[in-house]
């Protein structure tokens, strides 16, 4: 395992120094089928000896959806599941307080929807560092995620998780790829597009294929496609899942601050100190879902 994960950091190395442009496209597309190809190794052993790495929580999925919590460690996710549905999932003022996958549910409409509480993950999950194989293999499970972000830690948390969560396949508010794909026995690989493209020409789309050992297809873009989608279309296991970015501990920022995270798209802020007749008592914290009453009032707090 060692070697491919060093096999991937080369190649990522050797990514970050390659300038972008057009003579370089090619050979970049390349790396990047070479990269998918590892990670999908790494992630998806072949070998029974690998004890299930791939695997997820072995949570049973019920209900008439499935929602999963996830972020790294410390920002709200045990409460907020114990908040919605009333189930217990410890909480602590330390990190990694939740070691496994503790579900809950929540009855909307009729509707039962399962929520799940996954441990927190950290940089080089998609990699296999801490149990964030376990995390993201259940995560890709789930009809929506709720990724849970502290509001009093850098925006770039956001990307990072998110970066995470692609390394294993899991593509956020995306449509999968509007092209079409089709392996044939013969007639080399051709290539074309009822639009303008600028990301794909044949040569990149050849040097791609090659890497997966294919030499005859068809391929048809209906939009301006990147080498990632191609190569996301070619491997063929990833999940297209809706997601909300869950900003948590709101009342520890400006009112500014939180207009700036406002901008933020499918995002929802959650927290705040209320006092009042609608508190049960005084103060209480709440989400935003909270309906005041007359006169209540409501206290935002920034931590200095």
């Amino acid at each position: 395992m060692a070697t491919v994960m060093q096999k991937i950091k080369d190649i990522e190395d050797e990514m970050a120094k390659t300038q972008k442009n057009k003579a370089t496209a090619h050979h970049l597309g390349l790396l990047k089928a070479k990269l998918a190809k590892l990670r999908r190794e790494l992630l998806t052993p072949s070998s029974k000896g690998a004890g299930g790495a791939g695997e997820g929580f072995d949570v049973t999925k019920s209900g008439d959806s499935r929602v999963g919590l996830v972020g790294f460690p410390s920002v709200g996710k045990s409460t907020l599941l114990n908040k919605l549905t009333g189930t217990f999932s410890e909480v602590a003022s330390y990190e990694f307080t939740t070691l496994t996958c503790i579900p809950g549910v929540i009855t909307y409409r009729g509707a039962k929807i399962q929520l799940l509480d996954l441990p927190g993950i950290i940089e080089g999950a998609k990699d296999g560092k801490g149990r964030g194989r376990q995390v993201i293999s259940t995560a890709r499970t789930c009809n929506c995620i709720l990724i849970v972000l502290d509001a009093i830690k850098p925006i770039t948390h956001k990307r990072l998780i998110e970066k995470e969560l692609e390394g294993f396949g899991i593509r956020l508010n995306k449509e999968p790829p509007n092209l079409t794909f089709r392996k044939k026995d013969k007639g080399g690989l051709n290539l074309t597009s009822t639009v303008t493209t600028t990301h794909l020409d044949l040569e990149t789309v050849k040097a791609i294929c090659s890497e997966y050992r294919i030499h005859n297809a068809d391929i048809t873009l209906r939009y301006d496609a990147t080498a990632d989608d191609l190569i996301d279309v070619i491997e063929g296991s990833r999940v297209y899942i809706p997601c909300i970015y869950v900003v948590n501990k709101i009342d520890q920022i400006t009112l500014e601050e939180l207009e700036i995270l406002d901008k933020l798209p499918h995002y929802c802020p959650i927290s705040a100190l209320v006092w009042g007749s609608s508190a049960k008592h005084k103060p209480q914290r709440v989400g935003k879902e909270h309906e005041l009453e007359d006169e209540d009032v409501v206290q935002i707090i920034k931590k200095v």
